[in-house]
C-alpha cells in the first residue's frame, strides 16, 4: 500500500434520532442516524413506521381506511 494516501481511521461517536448513542470506528468524527440496533425494527421486533418527507401521511390520506364498504 502507497503512504500518506489513507484516510485516518479513528473512534468515532454515533448519535441516533432516538437518542442512543455509541461508538465505533470510521474515518469522520461523528455520525448522526435516523435508525440503530435499539430502535430498528428488524432488531425489536415492534413496528414503526419511519416518515420521512411524509410520504406515510400521504399514503393513509389517498388509500386509508374511509369507512367500511360492506355488500348488505
Amino acid at each position: 500500500m502507497k503512504a500518506e494516501i489513507h484516510p485516518d481511521y479513528a473512534d468515532a461517536k454515533v448519535h441516533c434520532s432516538c437518542g442512543n448513542e455509541f461508538m465505533t470506528r470510521s474515518t469522520v468524527n461523528e455520525l448522526r442516524v435516523e435508525l440503530c440496533n435499539e430502535c430498528h425494527p428488524f432488531y425489536t421486533g415492534r413496528q414503526k413506521l419511519v416518515d420521512t418527507g411524509g410520504r406515510v401521511e400521504r399514503f393513509q390520506r389517498r388509500y386509508g381506511k374511509k369507512g367500511s364498504r360492506t355488500k348488505k
